[in-house]
């Protein structure tokens, strides 16, 4: 058995991996968006379509990608729908729950809450208007889960604020 030279780096390469490397991350730091999962009543899905519309754009200052079911689930098996609502919600650092007056009722909406904070994420309300709905989820209600305004300062806080502190 011989040895030869050969399959070794130079320092020249491995100088420009490093730098290439340190490029990526640099820009890693630069993402401020997060993942998050919307919940909602699927009667509000128009104003949540309107929310998703708003973090695409790039002239806003809200940025987030959204997990969160985009279609409802063609079925009436609670345990495949649940299953395939925690595959979103895993991969998710915030649960961002649309609150209107239809969300307190919603039992879809009450569980998705409960499974998010089961799974150690962070979860914050947005609402339209000058104030809440009277009504919140009782697992949003009773986690103290904050709210806030639909506005895009707020809610770039919110989701923030929610992701380091869970």
């Amino acid at each position: 058995m011989g040895g030869g030279s050969g399959g070794g780096l130079f320092s020249s390469d491995i100088r420009s991996l490093e730098d290439k490397v340190k490029q990526r991350l640099a820009e890693a730091k630069e993402d401020v968006s997060r993942h998050v999962f919307i919940s909602f009543d699927h009667d509000d899905l128009d104003e949540v379509n309107l929310l998703r519309g708003q973090a695409k754009n790039e002239k806003t200052d809200l940025q987030f990608d959204d997990h969160s079911v985009k279609e409802p689930y063609d079925s009436t098996n609670a345990d495949y729908i649940k299953r395939n609502i925690r595959e979103k919600i895993d991969r998710c650092s915030v649960t961002v729950v649309y609150l209107s007056d239809k969300t307190a009722s919603s039992k879809w909406v009450n569980w998705e809450i409960e499974e998010s904070l089961k799974r150690g994420k962070g979860v914050i309300g947005v609402y339209k208007g000058d104030t809440p709905p009277a009504k919140t989820p009782p697992a949003f209600q009773q986690n103290g889960c904050k709210a806030v305004k639909w506005e895009h300062a707020a809610m770039t806080k919110a989701i923030e604020d929610a992701s380091t502190k869970r």
